[in-house]
């Protein structure tokens, strides 16, 4: 996990700037299924990067527990807590520094993959209260619904050697439903409306961009910024969205 602390450390100025959020029908649909309201609620939010999860949990009452093996990703996050509610723990989501029946929530916002997939959860369970829940969400831009969006990622399929993603036959969500014992699955869709390089920053942030070297990363990049201003000359893009969110425990 170290390793992977220092990976996303190395492009954590992007991911700060260039993730996207979550709608606000995540949330509600997050309460509806496991019956938790999150006022009051609190939450371990486990591979929390530059807490885009977290300040949104904390925004809706939660007190909120940020675990990340990345520094420079839990600096950023810290740099932008406005009070005492979130606290933030450098460690291993497979072994979290916390006592038993700690938390009402523990979340994985775009990172339960990087987990053990056993181990991880048996952790999950440790920490929540008999009546808390496991929560795993992606945020992932829907190619199947834009033929420019679909197209984005052929090139990138073809012009990196680590790509992971929807050109692929073999990606799926991964398979964090089928690690828990009881689970609810829900599919959002939203829009998302984006500059063009707030786009590409958010491209900069993957895993797969962060293997290549600075100079291949920024060639990419550029070869991209080129085919987007061609379908999008204004420079902003409509991006359709879906979030995947799966609750259980």
């Amino acid at each position: 996990m170290r390793e992977l602390g220092r990976v996303f450390d190395s492009v954590a100025d992007a991911y700060d700037a260039g993730r996207p959020t979550y709608p606000d029908e995540m949330y509600h649909a997050l309460s509806e299924v496991s019956g938790i309201q999150l006022a009051g609620a609190t939450a371990v939010d486990v591979g929390a990067g530059t807490g885009i999860l977290t300040r949104a949990l904390r925004a809706r009452g939660s007190r909120v527990i940020a675990v990340d093996a990345g520094s420079e990703m839990l600096a950023r996050l810290l740099s932008k807590a406005t009070d005492d509610g979130i606290a933030a723990l450098l460690a291993d989501g497979n072994a979290l520094p916390l006592t038993d029946g700690v938390a009402d929530l523990v979340t994985y916002a775009q990172s339960w993959h990087w987990l053990d997939p056993v181990v991880s959860i048996a952790e999950a369970r440790r920490v929540l209260r008999p009546d808390g829940a496991i929560v795993g969400c992606w945020n992932l831009a829907h190619a199947a619904e834009a033929e420019w969006l679909a197209a984005h990622e052929a090139r990138l399929a073809a012009e990196c050697p680590t790509y992971w993603g929807p050109a692929l036959a073999e990606w799926s969500v991964p398979p964090i439903a089928a690690a828990m014992e009881v689970v609810e699955e829900r599919w959002i869709a939203w829009t998302r409306l984006v500059g063009i390089e707030d786009f590409l920053l958010n491209l900069r942030s993957h895993s797969y961009m962060a293997a290549l070297s600075p100079e291949a990363a920024d060639d990419l990049v550029a070869r991209q910024r080129v085919e987007l201003r061609k379908v999008f000359p204004e420079g902003v893009l409509y991006v359709p969205m879906r979030v995947y969110l799966a609750v259980g425990k």
